[in-house]
């Protein structure tokens, strides 16, 4: 099914360069946390754009000084952050915050706040559609699910190295039954180190992490363009790949998570909810290459030429493809280790 699709797929992200890199915009992230009688430690992070900031801005309740960033901005290396203690007057509940700016985007805010010394954080996530909101003293089991969830298929769905992992898995594996159990292997895999990066049961630097992933996807690339009777190793052992390339992918979910942070009190429902979220993106991806491969076989069931030009040539670039965009983040993830 998935054969007739390696060259139409492999030329739509060729043709588009942004795609090169691995992720979109990372959300941005407002945290307020109570410092004393008034007063809440402010932090602000926002996505960069070409270098720069992106044209957005986080403004506090009315009774709030200052109501924005008043500081410089430093890089942390992914997004430019803000740090200040405001003065809210009379507390925060009742107020609103908005993102200026935030219409004009493509990504989302979530803003994680105590209205109070000792109440739980509450999360909330503002949208281009949805640019501010009134602030409750308590939040809801609902707000953390949702929130988190959409991050989730965010996040996979702008991984453009995640999905062309999954990808490649899908154009390895001719046989159905294996490919359910190479793709659960893989979220089986990434669903237990996510959690335990999360919880703080162990860590690895970031960096490496990702340079290694990118190499993952290299190995599955030669792999690809390796004949068909040749023992390939994913052919083989289809669930041990994907399930010990899955681990080292888990690191990078954690990675965004741990950026993005958990609310107190929710951590449980939280993680399990951007965990589902990435399910639920990972398994759209593959439902819709699968149509589109069971689409493409039938516009050519009757021309036996084009058929095995697709099945040898067309598996053949799409290997190359795959392993010039791999190759690409991989020198460039190596690269940043200097800098």
């Amino acid at each position: 099914m998935t054969r007739a699709v390696p060259v139409i797929f492999l030329a739509i992200l060729m043709a588009m360069p942004s795609l090169l890199q691995a992720h979109a915009l990372e959300p941005g992230f407002l945290s307020l946390t109570p410092a004393g009688k008034d007063s809440w430690q402010v932090v602000w992070r926002v996505p960069q754009v070409r270098g720069q900031p992106m044209q957005i801005s986080a403004v506090l309740p009315e009774t709030c000084a200052p109501r924005a960033a008043p500081g410089p901005v430093q890089f942390d290396g992914r997004a430019f952050v803000s740090r200040w203690v405001a003065t809210c007057t009379g507390g925060l509940e009742g107020g609103t915050i908005v993102v200026r700016g935030l219409e004009t985007t493509r990504t989302d805010v979530l803003v994680r706040y105590s209205a109070e010394i000792g109440a739980p954080p509450v999360v909330t996530r503002l949208t281009p559609d949805v640019v501010s909101f009134d602030i409750a003293l308590k939040g809801s089991f609902d707000s953390v699910l949702s929130s988190y969830f959409v991050l989730g298929v965010e996040h996979i769905l702008e991984g453009f190295d995640h999905l062309l992992f999954v990808f490649a898995l899908l154009l390895l594996i001719p046989s159905f039954k294996m490919l359910i159990a190479a793709l659960t292997s893989f979220t089986l895999a990434h669903s237990l180190t996510m959690a335990g990066v999360t919880l703080g049961m162990f860590t690895l630097p970031a960096p490496p992490v990702e340079a290694v992933i990118a190499l993952s996807i290299v190995f599955l690339a030669t792999e690809l363009a390796r004949p068909a009777d040749d023992q390939r190793l994913t052919a083989r052992y289809p669930w041990l790949v994907s399930f010990s390339f899955g681990l080292l992918h888990g690191f990078g979910f954690a990675g965004a998570l741990r950026e993005i942070g958990l609310p107190e009190g929710d951590v449980p429902l939280a993680l399990l909810s951007f965990n589902l979220g990435v399910e639920a993106g990972q398994i759209g991806f593959v439902c819709a290459v699968l149509l589109s491969g069971y689409l493409a076989r039938l516009a050519i069931r009757h021309r036996d030429g084009v058929m095995q030009w697709f099945e040898y040539t067309g598996k053949r670039l799409a290997s190359y493809g795959i392993g010039g965009i791999a190759s690409f983040w991989l020198v460039e993830r190596v690269a940043g280790f200097w800098v």
